[in-house]
C-alpha cells in the first residue's frame, strides 16, 4: 500500500473516513520472512472426493509443513485420508465440523481428482459450506483436480471445469481476509511433480496471487530442494535488473541462492552496478534490440557456465491511442516487448546455453489478458508474449525446459507513484484483496517457476494481481 493510504490506515479518524466514503481497510498481507521454519504453519483441514487420487501427495507435502493436520470425522472419504496420512507418517486428528464450531484453520485442502460428473460438485458444498467462516485472515483454500481438457468424458471435463470457477469465486468471498483461493489441476502421471506448486501456493510467497489456474504436466522429478535456497548452485539471467520490478526479480533470485546476471541499457549502468554489487551478481549492459545482444547475452552466461534461469522482464510503454500513435512507437514497442525476447531465446537454444532443466520466464501483463485503452501496442506485445508461451512449453519440454509467465496488477513502483492520488487509490483496490502488490509478489511467483522441483510446471500464465476485478 501507499504511503497516503496507510498513514490513514494508522489512525482512527482515517479508517473512519474511508469507511464513510466506502473505501475497504485491508487486512496486510503476510510475505515470506527469512525466519519462517516452514513453507506452511497453522492448522489444515484436508477433504477428498470419493475415489481421490492425489491424497499421498498432499500428505507427502504435509510431512514437511509445520501443520495441524485435521478431516472432518463424518466424511464418506475418512478412510482415505487417514490411510494417505498414516503411508506418509502425517499425524491427523479427525473433528466434528458444524457451523457452531469454534476451531479456525489457516488452509482448507479438497482433492476433487476423483470428479466424474456434476453431482459430484455437492462434495464441495459439503465440505466447505460449514467451514468458511472458520477461515483464518492470510488463509489459503486450495482444489485439486485433473485438467479438463484430457478427461476421459465430458461429464468429467465439465465437472472438472467447474472446479475453476468455484475457486476463483471463493477467492472474491474470502479477499476481504487477505485470503486466498486456487486451482491446481495435475495430469495423470504428474502426481510426483506436484511439490513445488503446493508449497508455492500454500505459502507466504504467493500472498498475492490469488484466484488462479496452475496445471501440472508430466516430467522428470525432482526433489524438492531447501526451502530457504531452492535455487544454490543456479545461474540466473534477469534483463531489466536496474530498477523497479527488474530490481526485486534479481534480489530474489539471488536470496534463494541464484547467481544472477543483470542486464539493463547503458543509460541505467550505475543503479545496476549498485543491484549487482549488493547481492554479489554480474551485470551486461545491452539494448536487447540491438543485433548484437543474443550473442552477447550468450557469450557472458557461458563465462558463468551457462544459464538454469532465464527471466525477460525488460519492457517499455510508449502509450496512445491507436489513431494517434505513431509507427515507430508501435514497432519499438513489439520489438522490445516481444520480438527480441524471440531472438534472445533462439540464440539461446542454438548455442546451448541454456541448460537441460533450465527454466525461462517471461513478464507478460494484465493489459495483455484484458487491453488497455491507449495500450494497443503494448497489449498486442504482452498478449504475444503469453501466447509464445503457451506455444514452447511442447517444444521445450523435449529439452527438459520449462517456460511460463508472469501477468502483473497493480503493483507499488516508481510508476504507479506518479498516478494521480485518487486514481491510484482507486486503482490499489480493484481486486479481491484491496490492495495493490508489492514488486517481491511478481519476484516470488518467477522464483517459484525457477524452482528445480517445479519441472512439471510449463505453459501456464499466473497473475499476481491479487484477482483484478478487471481480465478473465
Amino acid at each position: 500500500m501507499g504511503n497516503f493510504y496507510e498513514s490513514l490506515l494508522n489512525n482512527n479518524i482515517g479508517r473512519n473516513l474511508l469507511k464513510t466514503v466506502g473505501l475497504p481497510t485491508p487486512i496486510e498481507l503476510k510475505r515470506y520472512r527469512a525466519d519462517q521454519a516452514s513453507y506452511f504453519e497453522g492448522n489444515v483441514l484436508i477433504g477428498a472426493s470419493d475415489d481421490a487420487a492425489l491424497l499421498n501427495d498432499i500428505m507427502r507435502n504435509l510431512k514437511d509443513a509445520k501443520a495441524n493436520v485435521y478431516f472432518p470425522a463424518n466424511a464418506k472419504t475418512a478412510a482415505a485420508i487417514t490411510a494417505a496420512a498414516e503411508a506418509n507418517q502425517v499425524q491427523i486428528t479427525a473433528i466434528e465440523i458444524s457451523k457452531n464450531m469454534t476451531g479456525k484453520f489457516d488452509a482448507l485442502v479438497f482433492d476433487a481428482s476423483g470428479f466424474q460428473h456434476a453431482p459430484d460438485l455437492d462434495q464441495l458444498y459439503t465440505f466447505f459450506n460449514p467451514v468458511m467462516r472458520q477461515l483464518n485472515s492470510n488463509g489459503r483454500v486450495l482444489a485439486l483436480g485433473r485438467p479438463h481438457l484430457k478427461a476421459t468424458s465430458g461429464e468429467q471435463a465439465a465437472a472438472m471445469r467447474a472446479l475453476e470457477g468455484f475457486s476463483r469465486s471463493v477467492a472474491k468471498e474470502i479477499g476481504k481476509k487477505s485470503s486466498t483461493s486456487q486451482a491446481i489441476y495435475v495430469e495423470q502421471g504428474a502426481e510426483s511433480n506436484l511439490d513445488a506448486t503446493f508449497r508455492f501456493v500454500m505459502s507466504a510467497k504467493s500472498a498475492y496471487v490469488d484466484g488462479q489456474v496452475i496445471t501440472i504436466r508430466q516430467a522428470e522429478t525432482v526433489e524438492y530442494p531447501d526451502w530457504h535456497k531452492p535455487l544454490s548452485g543456479k545461474v540466473a539471467l534477469v534483463t531489466g535488473a536496474s530498477r523497479g520490478i527488474g530490481e526485486s526479480i534479481a534480489r530474489t533470485l539471488a536470496r534463494d541462492g541464484a547467481q544472477v546476471l543483470g542486464l539493463d541499457i547503458p543509460a541505467a549502468e550505475t543503479d545496476l552496478a549498485r543491484v549487482m554489487a549488493e547481492i554479489g551478481g554480474s551485470l551486461l549492459l545491452a539494448d536487447i534490440s540491438s543485433a548484437d545482444a543474443p550473442q552477447a547475452i550468450s557469450d557472458k552466461l557461458k563465462e558463468l557456465g551457462g544459464a538454469d534461469i532465464i527471466v525477460h522482464n525488460a519492457g517499455i510503454t510508449r502509450d496512445k491511442t491507436l489513431v494517434n500513435m505513431p509507427e515507430h512507437w508501435w514497432q519499438m514497442t513489439i520489438d522490445i516487448n516481444l520480438a527480441a525476447e524471440e531472438r534472445i531465446n533462439q540464440a539461446l537454444f542454438e548455442q546451448k546455453t541454456i541448460k537441460a532443466g533450465g527454466r525461462i520466464i517471461c513478464v507478460s501483463s494484465m493489459n495483455g489478458i484484458a487491453g488497455q485503452v491507449g495500450q494497443t501496442n503494448y497489449s498486442a506485445s504482452k498478449a504475444g508474449v503469453i501466447g509464445y508461451v503457451q506455444f514452447m512449453a511442447d517444444e521445450l519440454a523435449k529439452k527438459k525446459i520449462t517456460i511460463n509467465a508472469v501477468a502483473p496488477g497493480f503493483i507499488e513502483t516508481a510508476m504507479t507513484d506518479a498516478i494521480p492520488m485518487m486514481t491510484r487509490e482507486v486503482g490499489r483496490r480493484l481486486n479481491s484483496l484491496s490492495q495493490g502488490g508489492k514488486p517481491v509478489d511478481v519476484a516470488e511467483t518467477i522464483a517459484f517457476f525457477a524452482n528445480p522441483a517445479a519441472s512439471g510446471v510449463s505453459g501456464n500464465v499466473v497473475r499476481v494481481c491479487g484477482q483484478s476485478l478487471v481480465g478473465a
